[in-house]
């Protein structure tokens, strides 16, 4: 799940694209299967992994850091397949790092974050400011490291949905025939399927052999591998959204190799995916009928209504009308249609502070009849428009330093040092593409998003268990709950992981820290309440405030947070920050 906190980054959340499953923006929300179940044997390895005679060139590389811009970046190879580590196939990830002021006695060693996702680039968020939002006390005690998980952004080979020539499935572009909001007749239901059907079928033919290979417990044993290549004895770790999974699962497996760990915005692995997306449905509905509450508290005349009821009205009547004919967009023949609506609601959620006076300008001019705002705000085209722009100057600082690829020299397993893979070239490594292999787009979040969340947890096979859960949905949330079901439609038939929804193993693991948000409309605060009581010792700081997450929004949140990371010490049970 991605966090949405940034000024700087897109705001969007595979929970959130769940939501907009009836559109080509649908993606999957990981959960499935019977609850209770355990993960699969050998989830948490008894022997050290790092002492296997096949993962020792891995465990022993050296990070050659080179200059990239402000920033220091190297790679990673870590095995494809860690039950096969020695059959050549690798992926190389890029990793970069802002390392601490050096103070003689002050640097605790390096923090590792993940920002979100699944699909959310590292390295590129920490180009764009990340590490600020970890306050300065953590900034200056330790260095600031961020990676691109397997199969995201610059990792080589990388994901993507794109076969041959035509574009892949496009999430910034409204759609034409779309899939009902709720569907109920057999020919809507088919069109569902055949939607969801055709998304997978792409992604498969596209990064087949990748598939098996980037979920979520191989990710967190890269991340032990960057931890020893780090040479860090222990882990220090902060997570946001779906980075509480990762972290979870690094936890799990290597409970004694955690110094410090931070989840905010907490997934609860003991879910299932009918569960999950009830919960963050409801969480959705929730957060936009706090929007008409509250609008005229953080927005004040800028609201599309004079009063919370007047809100609600053109909510509901732009959705209704939606349905019926997409609203007119500029620059589109095919409009927004109701899906769109309901993605530029949910998008807008997650930093209120931040987001709520364009929603209300965007919900008036739709009102009025243009839904062009609307529709940029459902694709989160502004944001990328502004982090285009920081990119490409980037790029040129990147390019006047010569070091503008994330590769750069990388320690080799093997001991050689590595060749730069260039960012046009086919995404590939060590005989796994060829020249038809396709190539992969810049930004690959909405393919990584739908292959992580999908094999991390296998989806009912049978296309009843989604029709079942339509109508509970409908009646706990909405357009929020139907189009949150029918975007789990496309995992159906995905290849099947071995984790299951369970609780937390994770025997002799020091004390974790978890954040929850009262008001997040992703990752419910119910779900941070029930994670950090399956962490043995497990810490709750509570923060009463709307959107998603609170690390780097609240200074009391902050201040709990760095005391944690920088000293170790422990938050007391019941604390609750305002907002």
């Amino acid at each position: 799940m991605i966090r949405a906190h940034a000024r700087r980054r897109r705001p969007a959340l595979v929970v959130a694209l769940a939501v907009l499953g009836a559109t080509s923006l649908a993606a999957c929300t990981a959960g499935a299967g019977p609850e209770g179940v355990s993960p699969a044997p050998g989830a948490a390895s008894a022997a050290d992994p790092a002492e296997r005679p096949e993962l020792r060139r891995f465990y022993g590389q050296k990070l050659a850091w080179r200059d990239c811009g402000e920033l220091r970046c190297a790679s990673l190879t870590v095995p494809m397949d860690y039950s096969r580590p020695g059959d050549g196939r690798t992926f190389v990830l890029p990793v970069a790092k802002a390392a601490a002021p050096s103070a003689a006695g002050r640097r605790v060693g390096a923090l590792v974050y993940n920002p979100g996702g699944p699909g959310e680039r590292g390295v590129q968020a920490l180009r764009d400011g990340l590490a600020e939002d970890l306050g300065r006390g953590v900034r200056e005690r330790f260095d600031i490291v961020a990676f691109d998980p397997r199969g995201v952004g610059e990792s080589r080979p990388a994901l993507t949905c794109r076969t041959g020539g035509e574009e892949e499935p496009d999430e910034d572009a409204p759609a034409g025939d779309s899939v009902a909001l709720y569907p109920r007749t057999a020919a809507e239901r088919a069109a569902a399927v055949a939607d969801a059907r055709a998304t997978a079928a792409a992604c498969r033919e596209a990064s087949g052999p990748l598939l098996p290979h980037v979920g979520t417990d191989d990710a967190a044993r890269d991340l032990d591998v960057l931890r020893a290549a780090l040479g860090e004895r222990r882990l220090t770790y902060v997570g946001w959204s779906y980075g509480t999974s990762l972290g979870t699962s690094y936890a799990e497996q290597f409970p004694r190799r955690v110094r410090a760990m931070v989840l905010d915005g907490a997934v609860d692995p003991s879910l299932d995916w009918r569960q999950r997306a009830l919960n963050q449905s409801r969480g959705f509905r929730k957060a936009v009928e706090d929007y008409a509450d509250s609008c005229a508290d953080t927005v004040g005349e800028g609201c599309p209504g004079a009063t919370p009821e007047e809100i609600r009205a053109l909510i509901d009547r732009l959705v209704t009308r939606a349905e019926r004919e997409p609203l007119p967009v500029d620059g589109s023949e095919e409009g927004l249609d109701a899906a769109g609506v309901v993605s530029a609601l949910a998008l807008s959620m997650y930093t209120p502070e931040a987001q709520w006076e364009d929603l209300s300008e965007a919900l008036r001019a739709a009102g009025g009849g243009d839904g062009t705002a609307l529709a940029a705000l459902a694709t989160g085209e502004e944001e990328e428009t502004e982090e285009g722009e920081e990119d490409a100057q980037g790029g040129e600082e990147d390019a006047e330093s010569g070091e503008g690829d994330a590769h750069g020299g990388d320690g080799d397993p093997a001991g050689g040092t590595s060749e730069p893979t260039a960012p046009d070239e086919p995404a590939g490594s060590a005989g796994t593409t060829d020249s038809t292999t396709p190539a992969v787009p810049e930004d690959n979040s909405e393919a990584a998003l739908i292959a992580v969340n999908c094999l991390d947890v296998p989806h009912p096979r049978d296309e009843r268990a989604y029709w079942d859960a339509l109508d509970p949905a409908h009646r706990a949330a909405g357009a929020y709950g139907t189009t949150g079901v029918t975007g789990e439609l496309v995992c159906k038939d995905w290849p099947a992981g071995r984790q299951r929804p369970h609780r937390v193993k994770a025997d002799g693991v020091p004390p974790v820290l978890v954040v929850g948000t009262a008001g997040d409309p992703a990752t419910p605060y119910d779900e941070a309440v029930s994670l950090a009581r399956q962490f043995p010792g497990g810490m709750l700081l509570s923060f009463e405030a709307a959107g998603h997450t609170g690390y780097g929004r609240s200074a009391c949140v902050d201040r709990a947070v760095e005391a944690y990371l920088v000293d170790l010490v422990k938050v007391r049970p019941g604390t609750t920050c305002s907002a």
